[in-house]
């Protein structure tokens, strides 16, 4: 039942009537956001790639002594491409391809800045304990293959990107961590923020991996505003949302890979009440799909061994500092939500 139910949002207009279908609407997402108005082209370019495409604007009271700032950021959620059997370097670079194509439609809807989903060059294998082989999948943060295309990318569409990917720190001992990596729209690495709470429940099996990050509550200015990246399950503790907040931060993402049976109730409260205790704006983004596994494979809650995580359920969405939030993408496809 989890990998076909679409969407919270498709169930309700579809059982409930108006006008009770407005004010739920207002009850669970707040005030209705603005549409925004995205082109033919594009929107035809989604359905000829297959996912789902999405717009959403927040509207400000105007002030009368600083000039509005008015910047696009843009979400992007994907399944696996390749089947985790393929060759590792196959799967990478079709990931690459299919990401490619939705910064392409990124750059068409307007997006300044766009960030990616926890890990997103590879199969989320941490719920294997198998080190071989998909440690091989480490790269760089500064020169490494899934950076150098993303700052072409950037460079290209003059797009700041938020980039997360399994790191390997070359420099100390090839320590892992798992990293965001922070590009600027001139193509320069402006730095990176590793991942500071680690689960360590059911299937989640990272500190196999890697540990609690080094890099803090990092906030990093760019030319469109100042960003933080709180991944994942940084997202279930209230002072570390505060910390990114308490340093400067005007929108922070949350890139995230996390099955329904585990978090999902919790996933359309705890970003937007973070967006209201610390003023800013928050963006979550969940992989889709269920990745199967060559070998089974067995966790710390007694379930016999399996083959698979669960469903990721994407539902990524947006939230403002005054309560109201996006509509959440689809839970079975892949999607890029555009907001203003």
């Amino acid at each position: 039942m989890a990998e076909k139910f679409e969407s919270l949002e498709k169930s309700i207009e579809k059982h409930i009537p108006e006008p009770e279908l407005s004010e739920v609407k207002r009850i669970l997402f707040g005030k209705t956001l603005r549409k925004l108005d995205l082109t033919k082209e594009v929107l035809k370019y989604a359905e000829e790639k297959d996912f789902e495409l999405q717009g959403f604007g927040f509207d400000a009271q105007p002030e009368e002594t600083r000039p509005a700032r008015n910047i696009r950021v843009g979400i992007i959620q994907n399944q696996i491409v390749l089947p985790t059997t393929a060759p590792l370097g196959n799967q990478r670079d079709a990931l690459h391809r299919r990401i490619c194509d939705m910064i392409g439609a990124a750059s068409q809807c307007g997006v300044n800045i766009v960030c990616l989903q926890e890990a997103w060059p590879m199969p989320f294998v941490f719920c294997t304990r198998e080190k071989h082989p998909w440690c091989q999948l480490a790269e760089s943060a500064e020169d490494g293959p899934t950076t150098k295309l993303m700052q072409e990318m950037a460079v290209k569409y003059n797009m700041v990107i938020v980039s997360p990917i399994l790191e390997r720190d070359e420099d100390h001992c090839e320590i892992l961590w798992n990293t965001s990596v922070v590009i600027s729209n001139s193509g320069e690495v402006l730095g990176k923020s590793r991942k500071n709470h680690i689960p360590r429940v059911g299937d989640f099996n990272e500190s196999t991996y890697y540990m609690e990050g080094n890099t803090g509550h990092k906030v990093f200015q760019t030319q469109f505003g100042r960003i933080a990246v709180n991944i994942c399950y940084g997202r279930h503790h209230p002072l570390n949302w505060l910390m990114y907040g308490q340093n400067g931060a005007e929108i922070v993402f949350n890139p995230s890979a996390t099955v329904g049976a585990l978090s999902e109730p919790m996933w359309p409260i705890e970003a937007r009440c973070a967006a209201i205790a610390n003023s800013y704006f928050t963006c979550c983004i969940n992989r889709v799909g269920t990745e199967l596994f060559p070998n089974e494979f067995t966790s710390g809650d007694g379930k016999p061994a399996h083959k698979d995580f669960g469903h990721f359920y994407g539902s990524s969405y947006v939230a403002g500092p005054d309560g109201s939030r996006t509509p959440g993408l689809c839970r079975t496809r892949d999607g890029l939500l555009v907001t203003e």
